[in-house]
């Protein structure tokens, strides 16, 4: 049996339902995370959380929970869940009301949902490497939401499955913004650049455990955009994600990256960042390296 977390309370998944005029149905009025879960422990917890309440805030939903009562609650529901690896993923939309494009009054309570899915490290990808398109960015101009309005993402990420890549490296004319569900980032003279953290892109948390890395290892990093040309001719590439972590990039639209074999920069991230897992989590037995 699984559990689900609705409103404050934790109950059988099958039985979570909401209205069908929440809004986050009706408008994808709401905002979500992805929490990554490694020997039945949350990795970057505390920062997710706080994303999620900055999200809701930046639209004007107020969570009816504490940071520390949901993170007790996401506890709680993990270990009824039994999870080893996987994920918890939670969304709130702005609730339950006539459908109204206008918000509605302030006593409709906001709905709150989380859920864990199962789901093991992606090895594959992380040995070898991923496959890219470059494709233009259509979304909104408020990125740094993680809001429930996903279509050209969406839209991105299948375009890259028919073509059978990974992902899909989107750009707004000549400069690179991020992927349709992960940052981007390229190796040029042995820097590390990634776009910097504005409205274009997901301020992403494992991009942001990446650029610690980075530092704590003196390896130099540039946040700034980077250009179409740039990452064609890219040293290395890789891409990182809260499931994906730091995933080679070895090829761009038919264009071999590195003569398509994961770069060294790219495997000395993989290495500091699984050491970053096992340091809150505890050791993980499989091993990219």
């Amino acid at each position: 049996m699984e559990f689900a977390l609705l409103n404050g309370s934790i109950i059988e998944r099958s039985e979570a339902k909401v209205d069908v005029e929440d809004r986050g149905y009706q408008f994808g009025d709401g905002v979500y995370e992805v929490i990554r879960i490694y020997n039945g422990k949350m990795f970057t917890a505390t920062e997710h959380l706080k994303r999620f309440f900055k999200s809701a805030e930046s639209i004007g939903i107020s969570i009816p929970f504490t940071n520390l009562q949901l993170k007790e609650m996401l506890q709680e529901l993990l270990i009824k869940n039994n999870l080893e690896t996987g994920n918890i993923y939670m969304q709130v939309t702005r609730g339950t009301a006539p459908r109204n494009h206008l918000f509605p009054t302030e006593n409709v309570v906001p709905t709150l949902v989380a859920y864990t899915i199962k789901g093991v490290r992606p090895l594959d990808g992380l040995k070898s490497g991923v496959k890219a398109i470059l494709t233009e960015d259509i979304r909104w101009l408020r990125c740094d939401i993680k809001s429930l309005n996903l279509l050209g993402n969406l839209l991105a990420k299948q375009k890259a499955s028919e073509q059978g890549c990974f992902e899909a490296i989107q750009h707004r004319g000549q400069d690179v913004t991020e992927g349709s569900s992960s940052n981007i980032f390229i190796v040029k003279d042995g820097t590390v650049i990634t776009h910097e953290s504005n409205h274009l892109i997901l301020k992403g948390i494992t991009r942001d455990v990446i650029l610690d890395l980075c530092t704590k290892n003196n390896i130099p990093v540039q946040e700034r955009s980077f250009t179409l040309v740039e990452i064609e001719s890219a040293e290395e590439a890789f891409l990182s994600s809260t499931t994906a972590e730091v995933m080679p990039v070895i090829e761009i639209d038919g264009k071999k990256i590195n003569s398509g074999i994961p770069g060294p920069l790219t495997r000395k991230l993989q290495d500091l960042f699984k050491l970053e897992i096992e340091k809150q989590c505890g050791v993980l037995v499989d091993n990219v390296l």
